[in-house]
């Protein structure tokens, strides 16, 4: 998918395992994930990965590596949330990214394929009420905030300032009421998932 001029084009495709550098490197910045959660060392994130693929094998879908012309830049995908029914759609750049439109729309491009080929009815987005940039996404993208559905994270510690979650929500009807007729989809690397 290209963003607009000048900019390098964006494509999501499943991870390589020469993506790794890039992976861990954003999972150990303190500014990534000041908002997410504690830095993650290399084996975690490898772990990560690991995880990415299995959810990928058992449900047709997950994150995807979000790719600048040949470079990993984060990911942006669904999946199925451990502690609660849904789907949830979710990002993180490498912070180098951050600023660019990157993440808004590399996640209309899923929401795209969430509600095209894979034929899912709602898609679901939290963060820690204190993410304002993940927040401004769900917004861009068209996500309506469930006031009734905010919570505390149950894998966060009582008294941690990431524990207030924020939930949005969004379904078929409505992103197809808000989506840009002209907009180009985005360029997938990875077969169709079957139906």
């Amino acid at each position: 998918m290209s963003l607009t001029a000048g900019r390098p084009e964006v494509v999501l495709r499943q991870f390589a395992e020469d993506d790794l550098d890039a992976f861990a490197e954003m999972n150990a910045d303190p500014v990534v994930m000041a908002t997410i959660g504690p830095v993650a060392d290399r084996a975690a994130s490898e772990l990560l990965l690991r995880r990415i693929a299995a959810h990928h094998e058992e449900h047709g879908f997950g994150l995807w590596c979000v790719d600048l012309d040949g470079e990993c830049a984060g990911f942006c995908g669904l999946t199925r949330p451990w502690f609660r029914d849904g789907v949830e759609i979710g990002w993180r750049l490498r912070s180098k990214f951050w600023g660019r439109g990157i993440a808004s729309e590399s996640a209309r491009s899923v929401l795209d394929r969430a509600f095209g080929p894979l034929g899912l009815e709602e898609i679901i987005s939290f963060t820690a009420a204190s993410n304002t940039r993940s927040r401004r996404v769900m917004e861009a993208i068209g996500l309506a905030r469930d006031l009734d559905g905010d919570f505390d994270h149950p894998a966060i510690a009582e008294g941690d300032p990431l524990r207030p979650h924020v939930l949005y929500r969004i379904d078929r009807g409505r992103y197809r009421a808000l989506r840009e007729p002209n907009r180009p989809a985005a360029s997938w690397t990875e077969p169709e998932p079957p139906r």
